[in-house]
């Protein structure tokens, strides 16, 4: 076992973790030793992620949640209490990416709305369900932002607004929880290759006329596996020192 990143026993719940770098982390984490939940609003998917891990030899259990709602948010937490009751560390990695390439004048206002939902509102409610737990396990809590909206602009004006917020977030959670023994982290990742950020690229390539796997192979995008890395070492103790914002490539 690799002592940087040792999280054996560790409870960790992430969302988003059906696809992308969700879920890749929830299979690092796994097989790390940690106790992985995975929660997604794509059932399907997200069952058949942590059959996958449980194959495998890991522990994962799969809980249905979207996070745009208060109600389902508690009772997603409310589960993990009676099931489990510890959580160490939250990763928030739900996130949607839409209205790529569009001016403000074309932008659907249901389109903004649903992105700051699920980005912004989404974080904050996992966040807000999940400090209770997490003040009793001294744990930690990860925000997945980006460098959208952090340290440049964004292909969606409501991804780059949103993925500002979510780091604003961490900021201003970091400072309200560390007296309760709380560490928050915000990660940063650049072009990873995800569904979200394929689907960027063939937006492109079709509104640009070009052969979606030109643009694929000039874009160097990352895989979710290296994100997934600096999750799981944020996630154990080793990172304790670490604060606020960490970027990938």
């Amino acid at each position: 076992m690799d002592s940087i990143a040792d999280i054996r026993g560790k409870v960790i719940l992430i969302t988003g973790a059906a696809q992308g770098i969700g879920e890749a982390t929830a299979r690092l984490c796994a097989e790390r030793g940690a106790k992985v939940l995975l929660a997604d609003v794509k059932q399907e998917k997200g069952e058949a992620a942590a059959a996958s891990i449980r194959q495998n030899g890991g522990d994962a259990t799969f809980y249905p949640v979207d996070v745009r709602y208060a109600a389902a948010v508690q009772a997603l937490f409310a589960r993990v209490q009676a099931d489990v009751n510890q959580l160490d560390v939250l990763i928030c990695a739900a996130g949607v990416l839409q209205g790529q390439f569009l001016q403000p004048e074309e932008f659907p206002l249901e389109t903004f709305e649903l992105v700051m939902d699920v980005n912004v509102k989404g974080t904050f409610l996992c966040t807000k369900a999940a400090t209770p737990l997490l003040a009793a396990s001294k744990g930690v809590m990860i925000l997945i932002a980006s460098g959208a909206g952090v340290t440049g602009g964004s292909s969606s004006i409501a991804y780059g607004t949103s993925k500002g917020g979510v780091n604003g977030m961490g900021m201003t959670l970091a400072g309200h929880l560390a007296p309760r023994g709380i560490r928050v982290n915000v990660v940063c990742p650049g072009g990873i290759a995800t569904e979200m950020k394929l689907g960027v690229i063939q937006t492109q390539a079709e509104r640009q006329g070009k052969e979606f796997d030109s643009l694929v192979a000039t874009s160097e995008l990352g895989d979710p596996i290296g994100v997934a890395r600096l999750l799981a070492f944020l996630a154990s103790s080793e990172a304790d020192y670490v604060r606020q914002r960490m970027f990938t490539r």
